[in-house]
């Protein structure tokens, strides 16, 4: 299988329509689309350290949720970062494919996986304009918000998460949405949930929403709340190429 036809699979399974209008996402970077891909590496992150493992391990491809090049690159020089890891990339014949908020919405995506790892089943969908079905929510048993974000904490291996709100007694309905969930709290309040668990809130909107809306916002941290994703795509690839596939773990920051 080739590269376009790599992509091709994976955008029949996650497609382009799902992602929001802001985003960027697809082929960043080949030198040759016609290559064979026949060895994979999946990685939530673009980062130098993933392109530098790839390229010296002989793999063909990088697939990443998070893109490559998202703020936009105005010259390709090693003195930017996008430009950076462009060179690394085509240098070493490796080819560059991000999914991003259209893997966010899609089925068995990030929110799929994330609702999945906690226990719990995503009964449906959420979102803003923007992206109406990005996010999931799930009906549970009545819980303690406490309990909720204890549970979270250990189905995600976190060190700690961040709560905000004292909930409105029993949680009944959990909205999830991976990564930087800030903008979701509104439309997870319209969508009747009594907790959210993202990577990410900000203070501010996890605070009003708390005051406001008794919303209980678990946080648990934006690479905790993707990286099980990894798995499911790496599978994904592998059953579309019948190549081999490795996961790589870009966790960029340390808990002291």
């Amino acid at each position: 299988m080739t590269v376009r036809e790599l992509y091709e699979g994976l955008t029949e399974l996650w497609p382009l329509s799902l992602s929001c209008s802001w985003d960027n996402d697809g082929i960043m970077a080949s030198r040759d689309t016609r290559a064979e891909a026949k060895r994979i590496l999946v990685s939530l992150d673009a980062s130098a350290d993933a392109i530098r493992h790839a390229a010296e391990n002989g793999f063909d491809v990088l697939l990443t949720h998070h893109p490559m090049l998202f703020r936009g690159v105005k010259n390709v020089t090693r003195d930017t970062v996008g430009g950076m890891r462009v060179l690394e990339a085509v240098g070493a014949g490796l080819s560059v494919i991000s999914l991003h908020t259209r893997l966010d919405a899609g089925k068995n995506g990030v929110n799929d996986t994330l609702a999945r790892i906690c226990g719990f089943e995503p009964a449906g969908s959420f979102g803003d304009d923007d992206a109406p079905g990005l996010c999931r929510y799930a009906d549970c048993k009545p819980m303690t918000p406490d309990y909720l974000a204890a549970l979270v904490k250990k189905k995600l291996g976190c060190p700690a998460v961040r709560v905000t709100g004292s909930g409105r007694g029993f949680v009944r309905r959990i909205g999830f949405c991976g990564g930087d969930g800030k903008d979701q709290i509104p439309a997870a309040v319209l969508a009747g949930c009594d907790a959210f668990i993202t990577g990410d809130a900000g203070y501010n909107m996890a605070a009003d929403a708390g005051e406001e809306s008794e919303l209980y916002t678990v946080e648990c941290g934006h690479w905790h709340s993707e990286q099980p994703v990894c798995q499911i795509l790496a599978e994904a690839a592998e059953a579309l190429s019948g190549a081999e596939v490795s996961v790589y773990n870009s966790c960029a920051y340390r808990i002291l």
